[in-house]
């Protein structure tokens, strides 16, 4: 479950899960400007996501995903898994995300449209 925004996922790329036979998930935890999305835990029943499946969330760097872990917890969700260092990873020490942790640096399947 990515929860990113769009402008994100098609500027940095998304997760690809294709080789582990999953299908990977978009809703966004909130907008560009920062408006959290009220209608997250229906957006994601909406998007067909099974309360008795495992779901693990993504963001950029671990904060927002952590967050939609929690709502989805209460509502319902039973078992939610926070991608701690999101898609990008922290700040180097120039200043860069996606090389010193994170999906991306981790080398993990990834691409961008």
């Amino acid at each position: 479950m990515d929860v990113r925004t769009m402008a994100e996922w098609q500027l940095v790329g998304v997760p690809d899960l294709a080789s582990l036979g999953q299908r990977l998930v978009l809703v966004s935890w909130q907008d560009l400007d920062g408006t959290p999305n009220a209608r997250f835990a229906e957006d994601l029943e909406q998007v067909g996501v099974r309360k008795d499946a495992p779901v693990y969330f993504i963001c950029r760097s671990g904060v927002r995903s952590l967050s939609a872990a929690q709502v989805a917890r209460q509502a319902g969700y039973q078992t939610v898994y926070n991608v701690a260092d999101g898609f990008e990873g922290p700040l180097d020490i120039h200043g860069h995300r996606g090389s010193t942790a994170g999906w991306k640096a981790s080398a993990l399947p990834w691409r961008q449209n």
